[in-house]
């Protein structure tokens, strides 16, 4: 699929090495390059990212993704052995996709509520033959509240959607007890962990680790917040479309 005008993404088999204990097979990474160019592609008629140059794509697109799935320098224990996850909001993709092709035995659900994005969504799903990921349609405080999604992912992940509370509250209600959610931030401060922590209590979760860390190519600083689930949701959660962002927890 690659032709002579289509820029190439960089390898950074060693970056990913320092970083994240990893790097991509021949196969991932041919994926990777793929995804990219439909990017590029559907980026024409959809407005899906600002970020096409090669190198920024690779960090603040891919590297980003997978950072969030990192806890205490390894991959979040259940994608290797097959969870199920939720992407919340995933707009063009991220970080469901780039987690959907490093770990196949995991089965990721890709939720957005614009009905565009997610028709791109099952055509790159198409394209990469990424049969372990599925789409979703809806608002997620809706999806939070019936049964067949309520309560049922090992881990949920959410970038770029609303502020921490306002997270906690579209992904705790979706996860199993014992299971994590991640929330994707950019920078992070004592007092936001108070506020969230008043919110993840009510919602039966703990905070379960804050990462702090850099891009390996930028040095930009970023979070990302782990909440485990240690109680069920009560049933009042998520509360109903746009509440939680005018009256965050």
């Amino acid at each position: 699929m690659t032709n002579s005008t289509t820029p190439l993404l960089p390898e950074m088999a060693e970056i990913w090495q320092q970083t994240l204990n990893w790097q991509p097979t021949t196969q991932q990474q041919a994926q990777f390059q793929q995804l990219y160019e439909l990017i590029l592609e559907g980026n024409s008629q959809l407005n899906l990212t600002r970020i096409t140059a090669p190198q920024e794509f690779w960090e603040k697109h891919l590297w980003d993704s997978l950072r969030g799935i990192v806890l205490n320098n390894q991959f979040i224990a259940s994608l290797q052995t097959g969870a199920s996850v939720i992407d919340i909001g995933t707009g063009a993709g991220f970080p469901g996709v780039p987690v959907g092709i490093i770990a196949p035995n995991s089965t990721i659900t890709l939720l957005d509520s614009t009905r565009k994005k997610i028709a791109f969504i099952d055509k790159v799903l198409t394209s990469l033959e990424l049969s372990n990921c599925k789409t979703l349609v809806g608002r997620v405080e809706e999806i939070g509240q019936q049964t067949q999604h309520r309560q049922t992912y090992d881990l949920a992940l959410i970038r770029a959607v609303g502020t921490a509370s306002e997270c906690a509250e579209y992904s705790l209600p979706l996860i199993k007890k014992g299971g994590l959610a991640v929330i994707y931030r950019g920078t992070w401060t004592e007092e936001e962990t108070t506020v969230l922590q008043n919110a993840v209590k009510q919602l039966g979760g703990e905070i379960a680790a804050i990462e702090q860390f850099t891009t390996p190519l930028t040095n930009s600083i970023r979070h990302c917040l782990y909440l485990r689930k240690i109680a069920s949701t009560p049933p009042q959660f998520p509360r109903a479309v746009g509440v939680p962002h005018q009256k965050p927890l």
